[in-house]
């Protein structure tokens, strides 16, 4: 028996569009369908609101620089591993949500894709569901999942007790090879063809994930998927500038509405050429730097795991 239907799902059937019940899309966030690690913006607001200072985050930056520079030693994880989710340990986990709607609302909203949403909705204009699935918290996914009226978010599950958070994980991050049998789940629970499925991603992490689909698509992507995408055929789009949103926009084949989709966004990107956004690129490939080591972290979290 299928969850309750999300608000893709509530909005297709407003507008009287047939679902298919066999059909799906799956998003990753990052730098897919948000510029830059949503983690890193929701750790900006929480240092906003004194959960940690703001000169660990200088210092965490800082560290991680030096890392990419010199490497990573073993000793380096051990010093880590016990801080992956020191931030939100003993915290209410009513307060955490509360919290990131707002900081969806001042961090994160305005660096969605216009793009990569433009696709999403032609999925749910065709009567398809669409879900995030990302290594970000699930909380948080949520959040982003709901705002941007999606299907739902598959995401790493901290685990709490009594609402409040342990600092620590149930399961693993759901990153790699987890997202690709997190799909399977999902697919074998909502009666999916995975081959009538999509999928969207920037990172050649995501590899896995992209080879469940029928239909997969490198949006934004990093040199190595690029690379991969263009000797296995896949679909490749770029929306990292102004230029290349306005001459790509949405291919045609994804249907008219995803074509006034990307109209559209070509001129929301033409209008909103902000400093932020040109400098997209080079800020994405650091805020991925440091996604990837509060992955690392987090992973220690994990019951079990050998360090």
């Amino acid at each position: 028996m299928r969850p309750n239907p999300g608000i893709g799902d509530e909005i297709a059937l407003l507008r009287n569009v047939p679902l298919d019940p066999h059909a799906a899309a799956f998003f990753d966030v990052d730098n897919t369908m948000m510029v830059g690690a949503s983690i890193f913006h929701f750790a900006k607001g929480l240092a906003a609101r004194k959960f940690f200072d703001w000169h660990d985050l200088v210092r965490f930056t800082a560290q991680q620089m030096r890392l990419r520079l010199r490497g990573e030693t073993h000793d380096d994880m051990h010093r880590t591993r016990e801080s992956a989710l020191a931030f939100i340990a003993g915290k209410n986990v009513a307060e955490i949500v509360a919290l990131g709607e707002e900081i969806y609302d001042e961090e994160m909203s305005d660096r969605i894709w216009s793009g990569t949403l433009a696709l999403a909705q032609d999925h749910l204009d065709r009567g398809q569901r669409v879900w995030l699935v990302t290594a970000t918290p699930v909380e948080l996914a949520t959040i982003i999942a709901r705002r941007l009226h999606l299907t739902g978010a598959l995401g790493t599950v901290a685990e709490s007790s009594n609402g409040v958070y342990t600092g620590h994980l149930v399961g693993d991050v759901l990153h790699g090879e987890a997202k690709a049998h997190a799909v399977l789940a999902l697919a074998e629970r909502e009666g999916l063809e995975l081959d009538k499925c999509s999928a969207y991603s920037d990172s050649i992490n995501d590899i896995p994930l992209l080879s469940l689909v029928g239909h997969a698509v490198a949006v934004n992507p990093d040199s190595a998927l690029r690379a991969e995408a263009n000797a296995r055929g896949w679909e490749i789009r770029d929306f990292r500038t102004g230029r290349k949103a306005a001459l790509i926009g949405v291919p045609s084949a994804v249907g008219a509405g995803a074509v006034g989709g990307g109209i559209a966004a070509a001129i929301v990107l033409r209008r909103r050429r902000t400093h932020r956004e040109r400098d997209a690129a080079r800020t994405a490939a650091l805020q991925r730097r440091l996604a990837r080591r509060l992955l690392v972290r987090m992973r220690q979290q994990v019951p079990g795991r050998a360090s």
